[in-house]
């Protein structure tokens, strides 16, 4: 088989090397990919939302599977387009996509067929949302509806937060159309956890859990990131809380998406709040997770490709779908002042000291020089694996002392507190 990956982060290097180890795969090729991807695949320069540019080499290329990475391309329809050509592509289709590309479908969808989730309201007119931020509960949450590559949410603890916020997103428009509605709904208090599942629209599999760590430095303090760590298996959420999650949340939104004539097929990405009422849904996201998915599928013992192929025939319930035990550290290297401004084409040192059982998943890099510079905030995830979570921390940490860039930065509490206390989660809070 041709496979093709649509993106350049570290979960599009996760996706390819794993997608490379399938036997059934011949040519691996990314779109734009990376350093690291080009040590795997074959990249191509072509943006991943140059939707007509992706179907077109798809075609060229003769490629027999399209596996989608980042929301934007979802968003824009490119399933729609690779199927409309006969290219088979791994994510939902444009208006299946819509519950991670609109915050406000999402949580209608959620609140019209009993989804648990927090209770919430859109608006699109100013003057409506600034009268429902006066009257509310704080703290209060203000969510832009649109895509906003992870910033459009403000957890507003005094109301002229609320109400500055809903002027920045829908008069100053800061993350333009997206702002054109805004969610604003009720603040949850508990612990904030993922899980993603494989569906093909009416079976469904969970993945193993993943925590991840969205501030920018230890302690949970600073600004939010896409993400600076994660760590797989969470010992508080096990098998009965998986279960739980599986059929209170996740199958149901599957079912009601098919009742909505928007079959879901793809993954679905629960982000969760556990509560003392139980868990609760906050949004969902169309595709796998940055930077979870770098710690899941080092722990994916069963065939990726065959995988995806089941969930684009309506197969799945037939697949097996098995995970290794061993835990799963990884630890994201970011620039200096990432999340905000950073220098780019720093030379990184150090990538061939790694011990070769650690896995390196690139971001934000490219090659120069006959080397590998920085191209991006979050640069590099270093992932290691042990018999323990103490091991894996241990080994990833260690390997992480050997890379070298200017103004490399990364929290040093990744998995500290699993390790330390057990069941007490790492992450409080939004």
């Amino acid at each position: 088989m041709r496979v093709l990956v649509i993106g350049g982060g570290g979960r599009e290097h996760a996706l390819a090397w794993r997608l490379g180890s399938s036997p059934r795969v011949s040519q691996l090729y990314v779109a734009p990919g990376n350093a690291g991807t080009a040590s795997v695949a074959q990249n191509l320069d072509i943006a991943a939302d140059d939707v007509p540019g992706l179907a077109r080499a798809a075609a060229e290329l003769k490629v027999d599977l399209v596996v989608v990475g980042p929301e934007v391309p979802l968003a824009a329809g490119i399933v729609d387009v690779l199927q409309g050509r006969g290219v088979p592509a791994f994510g939902p289709v444009a208006r299946a996509a819509e519950i991670e590309s609109s915050k406000a479908f999402a949580k209608e969808l959620m609140q019209r067929y009993g989804i648990p989730c927090a209770r919430s309201q859109s608006f699109t007119s100013l003057d409506e949302a600034m009268a429902y931020v006066n009257d509310h509960p704080l703290p209060i949450v203000v969510k832009a509806d649109g895509l906003a590559a992870g910033k459009g949410s403000v957890v507003a603890q005094t109301r002229e937060e609320a109400r500055q916020a809903l002027r920045q997103m829908m008069a100053e428009r800061v993350f333009g159309d997206a702002g054109d509605c805004v969610v604003v709904e009720e603040y949850l208090e508990g612990v904030e956890v993922s899980l993603l599942a494989f569906t093909d629209g009416q079976a469904v599999v969970p993945m193993v859990p993943a925590c991840d760590y969205k501030r920018a430095l230890d302690g949970d303090r600073g600004p939010n990131t896409g993400g600076m760590g994660s760590y797989s298996p969470p010992r508080f959420f096990g098998d009965a809380l998986t279960a739980e999650v599986t059929d209170h949340i996740v199958r149901p939104t599957v079912a009601a998406m098919a009742a909505e004539g928007r079959p879901y097929r793809g993954v679905l990405y629960a982000g969760l709040m556990l509560t003392a009422e139980g868990p609760r849904a906050m949004e969902f996201n169309a595709r796998f997770g940055d930077p979870e998915t770098q710690v899941m599928l080092p722990r994916l013992e069963s065939d990726l490709v065959e995988v995806m192929l089941a969930v684009l025939d309506g197969g799945l319930s037939r697949v097996p779908v098995e995970w290794s035990p061993r835990p799963c550290v990884g630890v994201v290297m970011a620039s200096g002042g990432y999340p905000g401004g950073y220098r780019k084409g720093l030379p990184i040192e150090g990538l061939d000291e790694v011990d070769g059982d650690v896995l390196v998943f690139h971001a934000g890099t490219r090659e120069a020089g006959g080397g590998v510079v920085t191209d991006g905030g979050r640069v590099l995830t270093v992932v290691a694996s042990g018999e323990t979570m103490a091991q894996a921390r241990e080994k990833a940490y260690a390997n992480v002392a050997r890379i070298h860039f200017e103004g490399c930065h990364y929290r040093r509490d990744i998995a500290l507190r699993e390790v330390e206390a057990g069941d007490i989660a790492p992450n409080t809070g939004v």
